[in-house]
């Protein structure tokens, strides 16, 4: 592409060379540069871009786009100057790939907790009604059902609008995407055309990266203040800071909501562990999700849709053939009778949802152990309210390790034990060895009684000293449940 084209729409403060020069190819790591790449200089959280403008070059960079230039220019380098490259490389990939974030109907769904869930439903429902869609979530991405491991919860700029570019090619309609706290702060969604943006809840988590709630809370709300006024931004109302996210959008505002009045209402009819009776505006249908939590990201998917202009009766049905979410309240029962419920659950909230939801479903006559860790390198604050949610709502709570990556496990498991409250000291026992503790909890366990393991849900290692070794909750407990009954 012709670099003068590829510059549509955005400024450029000072030139030095011709615009005329084809590119190849973007990039934004110098080490990735080939024979005619435009590189962009970004300031990153670790690195400074602009320290390896010289390295680009030596391997075939022809363009440079920078927020200064480097004391020595190179003949025969096109040199761009702008105010920031970090968004302007959005801009730049979105050209580079035809735009195709405005080709389709993309749709970003943001928050702490339910964002893979959602997007995951989406993609179902989309897929149910008879169209191609693309999913970019944190468990995987799909293009009209071609799976391509995932890597970043919201990739990279570049690698984002090469995907939707073959979404577009493929005939996809629709592409749902999670948005991060992470990548709206890291500019990973600018120069992208968003028609729905969606809001699940925001709680405590990432307090290592944003230091503050408050900060936490700005970038999220960022997300929706960048929407165009021709998009639609649904919020939660029953989480205090939905309405929040709301306040300086220029996008149509709509709402959903189980305790409060809303353009989308549900309520949960009736619900036991193999799914729910729900009323959404007043139709009802079954699903087999179960949990408060999945009620709130079944209306969310139930707005976004509607709001894509489908019959809601049509939604609905769409609805009823959902299965859950990998690593999302997927259950499995052993033949000794106990009942096991595996889960992401790795922040207080998300914790807290999945035990209430437990705790509202089963009679009472069977105990509930937790089996659960909190991430090394991660929000410290966060391990000692764990340990006191899991302590107060569950029979007996197993503290372990969940990816203690460059961390002492022992140290993390100290810091949530501080959270547990004395009269609950009696309620929790520690094992480090995260198989051991599943194997543990299962030794305690009677026929009948539930066995939460939380913190991992889909994922299938342990991250230990930088390296990933192979571990499947859902893999060790049908491995021990049936070397334990024997």
């Amino acid at each position: 592409m012709k670099l003068a084209e590829l510059l549509n729409r955005i400024t450029v403060l000072e030139t030095k060379g011709s615009k005329d020069a084809e590119v190849s190819g973007i990039v934004f790591d110098s080490r990735k540069a080939v024979e005619g790449s435009l590189y962009v200089a970004v300031k990153g959280t670790v690195s400074d871009g602009h320290a390896f403008v010289g390295s680009a070059i030596g391997n075939g960079a022809k363009a440079v786009v920078c927020e200064h230039f480097p004391d020595e220019l190179q003949d025969g380098i096109v040199y761009l100057k702008v105010a920031d490259s970090s968004k302007t490389l959005g801009q730049l990939a979105s050209n580079f790939y035809g735009n195709p974030s405005e080709k389709l109907t993309l749709i970003g769904i943001t928050g702490t907790n339910g964002k893979t869930s959602t997007a995951t439903l989406l993609y179902d429902i989309f897929k149910n009604l008879g169209f191609k869609a693309a999913l970019i979530s944190t468990v995987e991405y799909k293009i009209a059902g071609e799976i391509i491991p995932s890597t970043h919860t919201t990739p990279d700029i570049v690698r984002l609008n090469q995907m939707l570019a073959q979404a577009v090619e493929t005939g996809c309609e629709y592409a749902v995407m999670e948005v991060s706290s992470h990548g709206i702060h890291q500019n990973r969604t600018e120069g992208l055309k968003f028609k729905i943006a969606g809001f699940t809840n925001i709680t405590h988590d990432h307090l290592d990266y944003h230091k503050t709630f408050a900060e936490y809370l700005k970038v999220k709300k960022r997300f929706f203040d960048e929407l165009s006024a021709d998009a639609v931004a649904i919020t939660n109302t029953d989480d205090k800071n939905g309405p929040v996210m709301l306040q300086n959008t220029k996008a149509r505002k709509k709402s959903y909501a189980l305790k409060k009045m809303a353009d989308y209402h549900g309520k949960i009819v009736e619900g036991d562990f193999n799914g729910m009776l729900l009323n959404f505006n007043g139709k009802e249908f079954w699903t087999t999700l179960t949990g408060n939590f999945n009620v709130y990201n079944l209306l969310l998917a139930f707005a976004v849709t509607a709001e894509c202009g489908f019959d809601e009766n049509d939604v609905l049905q769409a609805m009823s053939k959902l299965k859950r979410v990998k690593g999302r309240f997927e259950t499995l029962r052993s033949d000794g009778g106990i009942f096991f419920v595996v889960d992401y659950a790795h922040t207080p909230d998300a914790l807290e949802n999945i035990l209430d939801s437990i705790n509202q479903i089963r009679t009472k006559n069977e105990r509930l152990i937790t089996v659960f860790g909190c991430g090394g390198d991660r929000d410290h604050a966060k391990r000692p309210e764990m340990g006191k949610i899991a302590t107060r709502k569950s029979t007996l709570a197993i503290i372990t390790s969940d990816n203690p990556r460059s961390e002492d496990p022992t140290s993390i498991i100290k810091e949530i034990e501080a959270g547990v409250e004395p009269q609950n000291f009696s309620k929790y026992t520690s094992i480090p060895d995260r198989k051991e503790a599943i194997k543990m909890a299962i030794k305690f366990a009677e026929p009948k009684d539930i066995i939460l393991v939380a913190g991992k849900g889909h994922e299938n290692y342990q991250e230990i000293n930088g390296v990933k070794h192979h571990f499947d909750d859902k893999e060790t407990i049908v491995e021990l449940a049936k070397l334990m009954s024997k």
